[in-house]
């Protein structure tokens, strides 16, 4: 199983980011092809100080290659699009390949 993991940095307006992820994002993510499981993960705090992240989204794919294809759909491109407009600032994009 692959993941694609979005890690977002606390973002100017926090409220804003908020309402705009769970009304708009999120709907638009949740129709990647092969989209096989997501977790959204909001940062409560650190062990030692204030935590530096805002959000973590985890996608899972059934495996290496699925989630190109889900990318490179309309929808991804949608999600992509949607992605660069409210948090080009804030989000650090990435892979992990999941052990069990």
């Amino acid at each position: 199983m692959i993941k694609l993991i979005a890690l977002y940095r606390k973002p100017a307006d926090v409220a804003a980011f908020d309402a705009h992820y769970d009304e708009i994002h999120t709907p638009l993510v949740r129709r990647y092809p092969g989209l096989q499981k997501l977790e959204i993960t909001r940062i409560t705090g650190a062990p030692l100080g204030e935590a530096r992240f805002h959000m973590m989204a985890e996608m899972y794919f059934p495996e290496q290659g699925s989630d190109g294809c889900a990318l490179a759909s309309a929808e991804g491109k949608a999600v992509a699009r949607d992605l660069m407009s409210f948090a080009a600032d804030v989000v650090t994009v990435f892979y992990g390949d999941v052990q069990n």
